[in-house]
């Protein structure tokens, strides 16, 4: 009965500061903004660092709560970062394309991203869908990009996983969808992800009471429930050529995409690339990621597989020392000083 009380307290006390580090808007055009943070200790590096999350989701999820946040982590290091906030699809967004997007709105963020700091060229992080967009922009439109990472970003999406086998049936219409939803609804997207793990709310509620008494966790808890309940609808035209020439055609790994007309190879690309995998990523499976490093023509390339989920060995205070320090040091060696920059991450 104190465990339950304890929940009911904290779902009383409502929505958690989630996305609190201060920022600054420096861009904003149609729903899309993008976001400076503002720094909290001197900036030790020169080269920003720009962050595309997934079109999806929210962009807080790389900025979840004090102690669980990718960007508080990288700007008290010392980095300067930027992220794009995709906001929310009105009607009027059916007809957005895929270039649109992964071109036009990719390109001007990294404009204004060089152009605030100063500099020609910026880090790019894409996380999960945004990692597949920035390795696409990146394979058509690379010069100011000074180093990229893959975040649990799909590039293979012809493989054995259920999203995968979903999109190849034939009764799975994505004009009809389209169609019929204009942008194609959020809440229909999130039950296929309930479908690939579909015991997964009952595990969090066991843990959720089993772990009643300990503040840390419900924290964590609740602050994640708040991001993974708030998702974004995806843009109708946008929608149906990802599923049909990445899924259903595997454009990408084939070497067959194009960008605004523009080859968009994935063994044309020379930048440096990290490619970030986990274990027990449901979602994306490690081997559809990895095999971004397979393909690249870029001898200067790092694969981190660390143990976790998709979203939970981003969040948890655990990443300090695992991911967040590595993704720091990767930028740091990547900075036009070179090598001894990293000696100065804590």
């Amino acid at each position: 009965m104190r465990r339950l009380l304890k929940i009911a307290q904290r779902v009383v006390q409502g929505r958690p500061n989630v996305g609190a580090s201060p920022h600054d808007v420096v861009h904003h055009e149609n729903k899309w903004k993008l976001l400076r943070y503002r720094a909290t200790s001197p900036r030790r590096y020169k080269t920003p660092v720009l962050m595309v999350p997934s079109l999806i989701n929210r962009h807080y999820v790389l900025d979840l709560a004090p102690g669980r946040s990718v960007v508080e982590d990288l700007v008290g290091r010392g980095h300067d970062v930027f992220i794009i906030d995709w906001g929310t699809p009105g009607a009027e967004d059916r007809y957005l394309t895929f270039d649109a997007i992964c071109d036009g709105y990719i390109a001007r963020a990294l404009r204004k991203t060089t152009k605030a700091a100063g500099t020609e060229q910026a880090h790019l992080l894409g996380y999960c869908l945004g990692g597949t967009l920035t390795t696409i922009h990146n394979a058509a439109r690379p010069e100011r990009i000074a180093s990229h990472v893959a975040l649990a970003a799909p590039v293979q999406f012809y493989d054995e996983g259920l999203l995968s086998r979903w999109t190849r049936t034939k009764s799975f219409d994505v004009g009809s969808v389209v169609d019929a939803f204009g942008n194609v609804p959020w809440p229909l997207m999130q039950a296929s992800f309930h479908m690939l793990k579909p015991t997964l709310n009952l595990v969090k509620l066991m843990a959720l009471y089993e772990r009643a008494d300990d503040d840390d966790f419900l924290d964590g808890f609740f602050a994640a429930e708040t991001w993974g309940s708030d998702n974004v609808s995806f843009p109708g035209e946008a929608y149906r050529r990802y599923i049909e020439e990445l899924y259903q055609r595997n454009a990408l790994l084939a070497g067959s995409f194009t960008l605004s007309g523009r080859p968009a190879r994935l063994d044309t690309i020379e930048t440096p690339t990290m490619v970030v995998t986990f274990e027990h990523d449901h979602i994306v499976p490690h081997k559809s990621a990895s095999i971004l490093l397979e393909r690249i023509k870029s001898t200067d390339k790092e694969h981190l597989h660390l143990n976790g989920g998709h979203v939970g060995a981003v969040v948890s205070p655990k990443a300090k020392d695992r991911l967040w320090r590595q993704l720091s040091e990767w930028f740091a060696r990547h900075e036009p000083a070179g090598r001894a920059a990293i000696r100065s991450v804590g």
